[in-house]
């Protein structure tokens, strides 16, 4: 079995207090980074608490020893690396997981990303460091982690890009972001569905009502399971998903930025309209529409229109 480099856990906000008071006497650097309430390191070892959750990201090759002899012990007063099976069997069960990427994102398509796993599965990813895409800052990062996961022996994935002229034309179909996301969701699992035509379950983020994903799968997909709920990127098949998703997303991007000459930052800021604003008065209108996503409040503003209800 691999070295243990990566580790995730959520804390409580007192055992994300506690840990900071262990570690500053252990060596650590403590530096500002984003989205962190504090992030210490030192040779060998990254310790990264998140504002959301809080949750703490373990990296370096001295993750193992850290999670058993300080993490454990000392902030969650109980032992679980090392035995993941019995405290969350599912995940080492074979099921699908779907996630997606770019949904908040004015610029670039709407990606939608499966992965089937095993128990031999779940376990190489795991050891290969696979988690929640939103928690891996570097695209690089992304992109070698994404090809970690399409070498696992035994594994099965679907990635769906629905690029902006498409995704503006089914949107006004649909009518809503949750109807189109059942959509693609449904696609995604009814094309693993053929390599896998046994697979029993399938889990994703919750995002709406589970009866529209339900309704929006074919007859392939009617007998299979499924399951929504929060925080679902911690299960090894999702996070697969996830990343593969925010790979092919991050690509799509770059591919436009290299075509159009201009960068397409991430997210809906004020950078974000700013750029429309300039791609508009350089491309005009209907290069804006290939690039970005038509109903999100930013359009109307940068096109001084009402915007979509």
């Amino acid at each position: 079995m691999p070295a243990i480099t990566t580790y995730t856990k959520p804390l409580t906000t007192e055992q994300a207090k506690k840990l900071r008071g262990e570690i500053s006497d252990r060596g650590f650097t403590f530096e500002t980074k984003q989205y962190c309430l504090y992030a210490a390191s030192k040779p060998g070892l990254n310790v990264l608490v998140y504002e959301k959750g809080p949750k703490v990201l373990v990296q370096g090759k001295h993750t193992e020893d850290f999670v058993l002899n300080t993490l454990e012990p000392l902030i969650l007063g109980k032992a679980e690396m090392g035995y993941e099976e019995v405290v969350n069997p599912d995940m080492f069960t074979a099921h699908i997981g779907v996630d997606e990427s770019g949904k908040g994102d004015f610029f670039g398509p709407l990606v939608i990303a499966g992965a089937y796993v095993d128990a031999n599965v779940a376990r190489a990813l795991q050891a290969a460091g696979v988690m929640d895409s939103k928690r891996i800052g570097s695209d690089a990062r992304i992109q070698s982690i994404a090809r970690s996961i399409r070498a696992t022996p035994g594994i099965a994935f679907e990635v769906i890009a629905i690029g902006p002229e498409k995704y503006n034309q089914m949107y006004a179909s649909f009518g809503n972001l949750n109807r189109l996301l059942a959509w693609g969701h449904a696609k995604v699992i009814e094309q693993l569905l053929i390599q896998r035509p046994d697979c029993p379950r399938a889990l994703s983020d919750q995002f709406a009502n589970p009866a529209i994903l339900q309704r929006a799968l074919q007859e392939r997909g009617k007998s299979i399971i499924l399951e929504q709920r929060t925080k679902a990127e911690s299960d090894p098949a999702v996070a697969a998903a996830s990343i593969l998703a925010r790979e092919k997303f991050v690509s799509w991007l770059t591919e436009a930025e290299t075509r159009l000459g201009c960068r397409l930052p991430k997210g809906a800021s004020a950078e974000v309209k700013a750029c429309a604003r300039e791609l508009v008065t350089r491309h005009g209108e209907a290069t804006l529409r290939t690039v970005a996503k038509a109903h999100f409040k930013t359009y109307a503003e940068v096109m001084g229109i009402a915007p979509l209800e």
